[in-house]
């Protein structure tokens, strides 16, 4: 029973709290009366990217786990990584610090790099199966980028 949990924690634990965290921002985005750059996807496209990607983070992991016994720098990439992943919605949509996600965008992006580094040293499927990740965290860096300077009076 507590290999179940265990696997259970691994495969869901990012959509688990990608899901709190967006019920937690919900009332405080905004993302519909930004001036976007172009190529901005409609808002209601995010919640299903990122459920995806979180599920594919899970399951990376999850095989990550199941074949490597010394995972102690990947374990700490990893949940690092997440955890500025999900405070990136808190910095950006509920204190509206959008100068500083554009930062805090790009440690995201190199917190990002470093683990997919990592699991293609040790096993590459997890890196492979990333590579939609890690596009994506390149793309939300366009889009951070472009609304910060489309939105700096207001």
């Amino acid at each position: 029973m507590k290999q179940f949990i265990k696997k259970i924690f691994y495969l869901f634990l990012p959509l688990f709290l990608g899901s709190i965290v967006g019920l937690l921002i919900s009332s405080s985005i905004d993302y519909g009366v930004l001036l976007k750059p172009k190529f901005s996807p409609p808002g209601y496209l995010f919640p299903i990217v990122w459920s995806i990607l979180y599920l594919i983070l899970g399951i990376s992991y999850y095989f990550f786990k199941e074949n490597n016994k010394d995972t102690l720098e990947e374990d700490i990439a990893y949940f690092l990584s997440l955890g500025v992943n999900l405070l990136w919605s808190v910095f950006f949509f509920v204190l509206k610090w959008r100068g500083f996600t554009v930062l805090w965008t790009l440690f995201l992006l190199i917190m990002v790099s470093y683990l997919l580094y990592r699991f293609y040293l040790k096993y590459k499927l997890s890196f492979y199966l990333n590579i939609p990740y890690l596009i994506w965290i390149f793309y939300a860096t366009y889009l951070t980028l472009g609304v910060y300077f489309l939105n700096q009076g207001m």
